[in-house]
């Protein structure tokens, strides 16, 4: 099993609207190396899901990849934001995966108490400049942040 970190603007797409869906596609992601990392997961992978751009942000919970990466049809929609004009759809550009949701963590975990965290200082999370929205994690670092969402940081 490999382990993620996985971020999501909250007011596009939160820990609560997973839980209530149960399970959704992970679509929307434009960025070369964070697609070559979700075409990397497999069924069963489990991921910190973190909610960025908010205030504060942090980790918020867990989810499970249930489907490995296949073509992000949004890249096709005219309507998206997501939109790509020019990704072919014989040879697509972007893919999502689907996740499932597995729990809110009882203590919200924010960035601040992430970069505290001694055992966490060579997370890449941590590294100034880093933006990938979906981006690996030592089992180390996942049960780190997981112990700090289930018990507090």
């Amino acid at each position: 099993m490999n382990y993620w970190l996985m971020k999501s603007e909250p007011h596009v797409f939160s820990i609560d609207d997973l839980r209530k869906l149960g399970v959704d596609g992970w679509d929307g992601v434009r960025n070369y190396q964070a697609r070559n990392y979700l075409r990397q997961m497999a069924t069963g992978d489990c991921s910190i899901f973190y909610h960025s751009n908010a205030r504060p942000p942090g980790a918020s919970g867990l989810c499970r990849v249930v489907r490995e990466a296949y073509p992000d049809a949004t890249q096709w929609d005219k309507h998206s934001p997501y939109v790509d004009p020019k990704s072919p759809r014989d040879k697509p550009r972007w893919f999502q995966v689907d996740v499932a949701f597995v729990e809110i963590f009882p203590h919200f975990v924010p960035l601040d108490a992430i970069k505290k965290a001694q055992a966490l200082q060579d997370m890449p999370l941590v590294k100034r400049g880093n933006r990938l929205s979906v981006m690996p994690l030592s089992p180390k670092h996942f049960r780190v942040i997981r112990d700090m969402g289930r018990k507090g940081p």
